[in-house]
């Protein structure tokens, strides 16, 4: 695609300290707005503040004081895992015993009365894949996500926001083992198949949407498809994109909106319908779409604000102070729609947090 013409969809090593690097990618929300485009359409969104999901108080007894992330996926056996990225039992965030990732679980995953009660590993959290975090690597969840009776996870492996490949796990024990099933290279397709999220759709396929894993560098967004029975192959995954005048499956992967600076992603089929959640980074903001189709119109799809930033101690609504992640609860609906949103300013502000919104236009 050339210029500023969007084709239309149819159809349906040692490097800086993960510190460093984490502060250089939140700390923007400390400061308010950056300059930036307004989302495509201003819905009538409200936010509330439910609970703190993780800290000292909330999951200091399973070793995980400071986390973040906590990509909700609901088990097999009905409970819920919030599968967590960076995380420490030290004194404040980067001290202590390091693991990433690490599962917490909540064992009534009822959305008004959501309490994480267990973890993987009991009273100390355990990494849940080899992670030995030399020379400042780590291996932060993208997403989880389950079929029938066995968990998916997805990781970003190296030094963080420099990721050298990506790899793929599943559980078949409610998220307490993990079997590495394979592995993407960190450069494929520019980099922008480096951090994925699925949307498990009932005919049979999984729809993938990538990005690349810096939120400094401009990403397109791409999609693929994969069958349930194949999403650990990846020579099954089949781009969709743009060529010769038309949309298809099998031609080379095309950006599916707008080319941006993204932070966390989250894909999920809802309700006969598809939501797309993600960090926003010009502006600062989370922003939501609500579409028809794997394959809608994204260019032209509203954009909902569904979180803003804001300072320390003006928290109120929606407004956070150094928001990220954003992952869809799942039990949302479109009219009660939860989101695990993650929080980082200083040592002692690092955590998960659920927010309800409420508003979304369908």
């Amino acid at each position: 695609m050339a210029g500023s013409q969007h084709p239309t969809p149819v159809g349906a090593s040692d490097g800086p300290s993960r510190r460093f690097v984490l502060a250089a990618g939140v700390g923007l929300a400390a400061t308010g707005l950056t300059a930036g485009a307004a989302p495509a359409s201003a819905a009538a969104i409200t936010g509330t503040k439910v609970r703190n999901l993780t800290g000292p108080a909330e999951t200091g007894r399973f070793a995980a004081d400071w986390t973040d992330l906590g990509i909700p996926v609901r088990c097999p056996d009905g409970t819920m895992l919030f599968v967590c990225g960076d995380t420490f039992d030290g004194a404040g965030v980067g001290d202590g015993d390091w693991r990433a990732p690490v599962g917490l679980r909540a064992r009534e995953p009822d959305l008004s009365s959501l309490v994480i009660d267990d973890s993987v590993g009991g009273a100390h959290a355990v990494g849940l894949v080899p992670e030995s975090h030399e020379n400042n690597t780590t291996a932060i969840p993208s997403d989880v996500f389950t079929i029938g009776d066995t968990m998916y996870m997805h990781l970003m492996r190296g030094v963080l926001h420099q990721t050298h490949h990506s790899d793929f796990w599943r559980s078949t024990d409610n998220g307490e083992t993990w079997e590495y099933l394979c592995q993407w290279p960190g450069d494929q397709y520019g980099g922008q198949f480096q951090q994925k999220t699925y949307a498990v759709a009932d005919d049979g396929y999984c729809y993938v949407l990538s990005t690349v894993f810096n939120r400094d560098v401009a990403s397109d967004l791409l999609l693929h498809r994969v069958r349930h029975e194949r999403v650990g192959d990846p020579a099954a995954y089949e781009p969709w994109g743009y060529a010769n005048g038309s949309w298809a499956w099998g031609h080379a992967p095309t950006t599916v909106t707008a080319r941006r600076r993204w932070g966390e992603i989250c894909f999920r089929a809802m309700a006969g319908r598809y939501a797309l959640t993600w960090l926003n980074m010009e502006p600062l903001d989370m922003r939501a779409q609500v579409f028809a189709l794997p394959t809608s119109n994204l260019f032209d799809t509203p954009e909902q604000t569904v979180i803003v930033p804001t300072t320390p101690g003006n928290e109120s609504g929606n407004a956070v102070a150094s928001p990220y992640g954003g992952f869809i609860v799942p039990g949302s609906s479109f009219s009660e729609f939860h989101l695990a949103v993650s929080q980082w300013y200083d040592d002692q502000n690092y955590r998960v947090m659920q927010y309800r919104v409420n508003g979304l236009a369908v």
